[in-house]
């Protein structure tokens, strides 16, 4: 795990190299979240819609919008796909990505139209590392996750 202004930013995923990251599963679907530096600077989030299990999304539309007392926006996926999964749990206390936005706060799980070129657009490893340490000190960003 990389570490930049208290910025968590693990290795073995992928991201959008904005506030986006991808996590490959066993089963060929893409777990879709939010990045530390993200949650840090929208603040603590009060609401979360993520859509529907079966809605097909193309690439680059929002999976998610989630909403802070300052700030709204929406989380695309970087990819076209159906959702297959959605994290109950973010409906209920979307805080939870402010604790942990790489583990039990994951958005979607979303099933890839083409499998095989779905990560084209995202990076991984030292590259993503790189840029996303970029993006941190162009924003200014100083990560701090809240406790419960």
């Amino acid at each position: 795990m990389s570490e930049h202004n208290g910025c968590e930013l693990p290795e073995d995923l992928f991201y959008d190299l904005d506030y986006v990251w991808v996590r490959p599963e066993e089963d060929g679907t893409l777990t879709i979240g939010v990045t530390d530096p993200a949650q840090t600077m929208s603040g603590r989030l009060q609401k979360a819609r993520i859509k529907k299990v079966g809605t097909h999304l193309e690439a680059g539309r929002h999976v998610a919008t989630l909403e802070s007392g300052k700030w709204a926006g929406g989380v695309p996926v970087p990819f076209a796909g159906e959702v297959i999964a959605r994290n109950e749990q973010l409906l209920e206390d979307p805080h939870l990505i402010n604790i942990d936005p790489y583990k039990d706060a994951w958005i979607a799980r979303i099933k890839p139209d083409d499998p095989q070129h779905a990560l084209d657009n995202v990076k991984t490893g030292s590259e993503a590392i790189e840029a996303l340490e970029a993006w941190i000190k162009r924003y200014g960003v100083q990560c701090m996750r809240c406790s419960e």
